[in-house]
């Protein structure tokens, strides 16, 4: 079975920021954690969203993003800085990627048991939070999206516990691959028909698939 390993946990609250003189509000500064935290059905704790519509919810328990993308994001030269939490993810994980992570897979992590529910769709947030124009762009492009996880059994986790791979429903659903289809990389009628009907897909991307397949007729 597949493992890898939590490498650092981090949560947020909303806080209001302000740029170019326009307020907004985000959780998107995460802080790492220390020592165990329970994982709830909607949140860690000591976590939050501030847009309910787009972010939380049981399919979007938490934001998982792979380690390994940091060592590319650092080299550009507007990024130098960034690590662990930068992209507003709650659980950073070794040997983990947009290629080998499936839609549907479950993993065993301390006490939880999680299940991958959609990648994450980038939004100008990412932008205001790093001043980079464009970074959200960037990200869509590069497919470095990181994924959403709902949260089967609850339970505490801790940085450096190992992450198993437990239960996989179909291989082909890779969040690489669904990542092409929701940016419109694959136009395929046929494939957008079959994800849209694949059950572990989160019931938000479903309906974004289910309005394009309709527009497609």
């Amino acid at each position: 079975m597949q493992k890898a390993r939590l490498l650092s946990v981090q949560v947020g609250k909303p806080q209001v920021y302000r740029t170019d003189g326009k307020e907004w509000i985000s959780a998107i500064a995460k802080q790492a954690v220390e020592g165990s935290v329970f994982l709830g059905k909607f949140n860690l704790e000591g976590d939050g969203q501030a847009d309910r519509k787009h972010h939380g919810g049981p399919d979007k328990a938490v934001l998982a993003y792979a380690a390994s993308h940091y060592e590319v994001w650092r080299r550009q030269p507007d990024l130098p800085g960034i690590g662990p939490g930068g992209f507003g993810e709650n659980l950073t994980l070794s040997d983990q990627d947009e290629e080998k992570v499936c839609i549907g897979d479950i993993y065993q992590v301390g006490e939880a048991r999680i299940q991958v529910s959609q990648p994450r769709l980038p939004c100008w947030k990412l932008d205001r939070r790093w001043g980079v124009e464009g970074l959200a762009g960037r990200v869509g492009d590069y497919g470095y999206s990181g994924w959403y996880l709902r949260v089967l059994e609850e339970g505490r986790v801790a940085a450096g516990q190992a992450v198993e791979l437990v239960e996989r429903s179909d291989p082909r659903w890779t969040v690489r691959k669904v990542n092409d289809i929701l940016h419109k990389r694959d136009r395929d009628p046929g494939t957008i028909r079959e994800l849209a009907a694949f059950p572990p897909l989160a019931e938000s991307v479903r309906r974004i698939l289910s309005n394009r397949l309709e527009g497609m007729n």
